[in-house]
């Protein structure tokens, strides 16, 4: 079986790709294992001094795989909540990871995608990129990624995106903050060069420390992380068996528009 996370270490640099092209490197149980662990390692490893994350293909990340969605629809809220509970540690794990993170945006982020970009100190993308925070279309929330996302981008630009699920391109998500930089696709690695450049002249002790410190001075640390999230995953598990996100999920699954869509 293929991994659902693929490293290479070139130098004091790890690339992190999410590796499941065939589904636009979607979500599922093992991928958020894999990416969590690896991420972990990575940060215990004094030899890194950087980490590039990225997806394999044509996508960055489409979000949760729909094996994974149609198995969580048929489970308890319970089960839910455990289960949002390991992507709130995977998306906990990279925001306060102890070294510069990169998120090298090859294409669309969609959900759970434009969490992990979020997430990353850094994050470039290419021109062409879409994004969406799509989760109310299914009768969801974008709960487990939204103290990442409001950090990113601000409350106001999140509560437009959280209530339209609007697709939005990526001088737009320069714009509001999600992206740093959009470039054309050929200039993409150099633009992460660039930054790696400069990443490359900072004390390492010092760069954990001056992440820490935008972190605490936006009210941000690990403490206070794990008991929104434990609030997020209560939330979203609630809404995936409440009768709206059931219908929501299955219009989803089936491949037709939900009771609530208007036409266009």
């Amino acid at each position: 079986m293929t991994a659902s996370v693929a490293l290479a270490v070139r130098g004091a640099v790890a690339e992190v790709r999410l590796n499941r092209p065939g589904v636009h490197n979607a979500f599922d149980e093992s991928l958020i294992a894999e990416l969590t662990t690896t991420l972990q390692q990575l940060d215990a490893d004094a030899t890194i001094r950087a980490v590039v994350l990225t997806g394999e293909g044509a996508s960055f990340s489409a979000g949760a795989d729909l094996n994974w969605m149609r198995s969580m629809a048929q489970a308890s809220e319970a089960d839910n909540r455990a289960d949002s509970l390991k992507l709130a540690a995977l998306m906990r794990t990279l925001n306060y990871l102890s070294k510069p993170t990169l998120a090298r945006v090859n294409g669309a982020a969609y959900g759970g995608g434009v969490g992990l970009v979020a997430c990353c100190d850094i994050a470039i993308g290419v021109d062409t990129a879409k994004f969406s925070l799509s989760e109310v279309k299914l009768g969801l929330v974008p709960a487990v990624i939204s103290p990442y996302v409001v950090a990113a981008i601000g409350a106001r630009q999140a509560r437009r995106l959280f209530i339209s699920g609007e697709v939005f391109g990526a001088a737009d998500a320069q714009r509001i903050g999600l992206l740093h930089e959009a470039v054309p696709a050929d200039q993409l690695d150099a633009a992460i060069d660039r930054s790696l450049h400069w990443l490359g002249k900072g004390g390492p002790l010092a760069q954990t420390e001056a992440k820490r410190l935008a972190l605490a001075m936006a009210g941000m640390s690990d403490g206070q992380q794990r008991t929104l999230d434990e609030h997020n995953a209560a939330l979203i598990a609630r809404l995936r068996v409440s009768a709206e996100g059931q219908h929501g999920l299955g219009a989803f699954l089936d491949k037709r528009a939900p009771d609530w869509a208007k036409e266009s």
